[in-house]
């Protein structure tokens, strides 16, 4: 193997010759303490950075065996070292010349601690996953300085962010036990019949629409849940913890506005996710099937089944295999809840500043003007409870102009100044002495039999130009799918664009792995590439090792495969 001698001098010896010189250090090279790999050179100081890893045995690394052998906290230490590494990149990285001269970049984690592919610990190494700009003026070789910036700057840079000794213990600690906390409050969650906590003191506010950052100043209200929620729950490394617990079956966030509703409900879409220390949202943890659903006016549907909410359309359209390319707002919602279902969601999550109003309810006087037999409708106050009932599915939803959900909640809590108040009972007496005079819309039974999807590997082509496989994303709003752009910008639980990018590789992956008659339906397809991605790693996703895929969940997959336009399935039954 070649060391970092050979690689100065190669780099010395290329100095003012073309860009594509540089192909010429593609190869792994030893240093001192670790070993650094060059997978790609980019082909144009302009082009996307090349792609280059640095390997660090684990002797030299120095972290114990405790820090890495389970699976959280082995997420979170990758999650812990990305930040460090990332941040050294940004501190070193230096304008040198032509387009991305310069650069050293990792992507730079947000709130959330999620398992990256920038970051790989294996037992006998620890491995960082960044790009580099190599230097050039024009498009001429900066060999001298490539060398100054490889061979000199990225040994320090290395062990200050991958080795045991050179980073901030205590730092380090906090952030695996906030991990394995929120992990352990998550678990607890089924045993102690809860579909979501929050812990008291927790800080829920963001800084603005666009800085998911804790909000900060005297006027920020620690969170307090009322005595008759209150749960304690032991964690490993705090102990003890008290807070709300949110339990299973249909409960109300409810309040005037700017009370914090919807900023409650954000911080439970967020809670699937564990949080870095001092986010505030650190023990807000939410049942991680949890799904987030909205109206999607416009969207593409593909053969589900709508009909436990929508039967009998005037154009005799199937409901039992329902397709559209321009969704309304009320068939998008429906089809939004029966995906999440299919994919195994336990808790819906909804603001009815988000929803259809016709899907959500029909008032008394609406009934009256507009018979039932006019309305191929059954809104979702009709069916919520039977869904509670028949499937164990929760729902939590923000309402602040419809109290006829008041006759089907279990739990209504009421947000005032911030503060979280039980108001079950109140609400209770208040759908007693005021009755809506609504009639129940009964549409049947729930369908007993549904209609599988099974998903055709045909109607997926990643191909664009001369390119077999054109996979790229587009920031948190979309999948850019061969020539085919899959909007997933109303996806709330997506976070990281990594997640976005991981997911573009995911669909390739079940196309050519899980889509072959194989006779997986939609929900064996994505549980399939879990599967694959849960035992392999994100590397499961490219042949090569790529650091800027994030990981994502089964129900997001789906929801970006099922917003794919040329996406055909074919229909089966099941139980």
């Amino acid at each position: 193997m070649l060391d970092r001698t050979d690689l100065q001098r190669i780099l010395h010896a290329i100095d003012g010759h073309g860009y594509p010189a540089y192909r010429d250090i593609r190869g792994s090279y030893r240093f001192a303490d670790f070993t650094l790999f060059v997978d790609h050179v980019q082909g144009d100081p302009f082009a996307a950075p090349s792609r280059l890893r640095v390997r660090v045995p684990m002797p030299t690394a120095g972290f114990p065996r405790e820090m890495w052998a389970s699976r959280i906290r082995c997420t979170a230490l990758r999650d812990f070292l990305a930040r460090a590494f990332a941040r050294a990149c940004r501190a070193a990285s230096d304008r040198l010349g032509s387009g991305k001269s310069g650069l050293l970049a990792m992507d730079v984690p947000g709130q959330e601690i999620l398992e990256r592919s920038s970051i790989a610990i294996e037992p006998d190494w620890v491995e960082a996953r960044f790009v580099a700009g190599l230097p050039a003026r024009g498009r001429r070789v900066l060999g001298r300085e490539a060398a100054a910036m490889l061979c000199d700057g990225l040994p320090p840079l290395v062990a200050e962010t991958l080795c045991h000794r050179r980073l901030d213990a205590g730092r380090l600690h906090a952030h695996l036990r906030t991990a394995e906390d929120a992990d352990a409050l998550r678990r607890q969650l089924p045993e102690a019949g809860l579909a979501a906590f929050v812990a008291d003191g927790a800080i829920l506010p963001r800084r603005s629409g666009v800085d998911d950052r804790p909000l900060q100043g005297p006027g920020v209200v620690p969170f307090r849940g009322p005595d008759s929620l209150r749960v304690e729950l032991a964690l490993p490394n705090a102990g003890r913890v008290a807070g709300m617990g949110i339990p299973r079956g249909i409960t109300l966030i409810v309040g005037g506005g700017y009370h914090g509703k919807s900023t409650l409900l954000a911080a439970l879409e967020r809670g699937v996710y564990d949080h870095v220390p001092g986010d505030g949202r650190e023990r807000v943890v939410t049942d991680p099937t949890a799904v987030k659903i909205r109206a999607e006016d416009g969207r593409r549907i593909e053969g589900v089944d709508i009909r436990p909410f929508i039967r009998n359309l005037p154009d005799n359209s199937d409901t039992r295999f329902f397709r559209t390319e321009n969704a309304s707002g009320s068939t998008s919602q429906a089809a939004n809840i029966l995906e999440a279902l299919e994919v195994g969601a336990r808790v819906l999550l909804l603001d009815e500043d988000t929803c259809a109003t016709n899907l959500m309810i029909r008032d008394a006087r609406m009934q009256e003007l507009v018979e039932k037999a006019g309305e191929p409708i059954t809104p979702l106050v009709d069916r919520v409870r039977q869904l509670a009932e028949r499937d164990g599915v929760s729902g939590i939803l923000v309402l602040g102009g419809s109290g006829d959900y008041f006759d089907v909640a279990d739990t209504v809590i009421r947000m005032h100044a911030y503060r979280p108040q039980d108001v079950t009972a109140r609400a209770k007496a208040v759908a007693e002495q005021h009755p809506t005079g609504r009639r129940v819309e009964d549409a049947g039974e729930w369908p007993a039999a549904r209609t599988r999807r099974y998903p055709l590997a045909d109607s997926l082509d990643p191909r664009k130009g001369r390119r077999d496989v054109s996979i790229r994303a587009r920031a948190l709003r979309a999948v850019l799918y061969g020539t085919e752009e899959i909007d997933v910008s109303f996806l709330a639980q997506l976070v990281d664009e990594g997640q976005v990018r991981a997911i573009g590789k995911a669909i390739e992956l079940a196309r050519r792995r899980f889509m072959t008659g194989a006779g997986l339906d939609m929900a064996g397809v994505v549980h399939a590439v879990a599967a694959e991605t849960a035992e392999k790693g994100l590397d499961a996703l490219d042949d090569r090792p790529i650091g800027d895929y994030v990981a994502f969940r089964p129900h997001e997959l789906a929801a970006a495969l099922n917003r794919l336009r040329t996406l055909r399935v074919k229909e089966g039954d099941g139980p």
